[in-house]
């Protein structure tokens, strides 16, 4: 029973120093020895992929946050501007604050206004003043 018991003690020490000098071995990926599986068919140039919503190209992203950072510019410069109403009303002023649905004015000479953006047709910079007494830039009309 001793002589069974040492060779048991004996292999568990040649098992433990076997298996700390095992090396990995990792298989070559690119070894021409092993069946090739067919490959997918290769796209021509200037074709694009069909993707998830039926190849159609994704929406623009809802806010873009341009408007926000026009009325910034403006704000930080104290740029006078022309607000021109639906109504056809010029209201002049430098802008100083916004928020989602109003712009405040402050007018030189006159007292400060709210206005409801929904109420702008366009407004432009008064520098930008034609001959005509209109802006020359381009004026984002509904």
């Amino acid at each position: 029973m001793k002589d069974s018991m040492d060779s048991t003690a004996v292999g568990r020490a040649l098992d433990s120093e076997v298996f700390a000098n095992r090396k990995l071995i990792r298989p070559a990926l690119n070894r021409n020895d092993h069946p090739r599986q067919e490959a997918p068919e290769r796209r021509q140039r200037g074709e694009r992929p069909s993707s998830i919503n039926g190849g159609k190209k994704t929406p623009p992203p809802e806010q873009t946050h341009a408007e926000n950072f026009y009325y910034q510019k403006q704000m930080q410069t104290k740029t006078p501007m022309v607000l021109v109403l639906h109504d056809g009303e010029q209201i002049h002023g430098v802008i100083e604050w916004y928020d989602k649905y109003c712009l405040k004015v402050n007018r030189s000479g006159a007292t400060n206004l709210l206005i409801y953006k929904p109420s702008i047709k366009y407004m432009y910079k008064e520098s930008e003043v034609g001959s005509n007494g209109q802006g020359s830039g381009a004026r984002g009309q509904r």
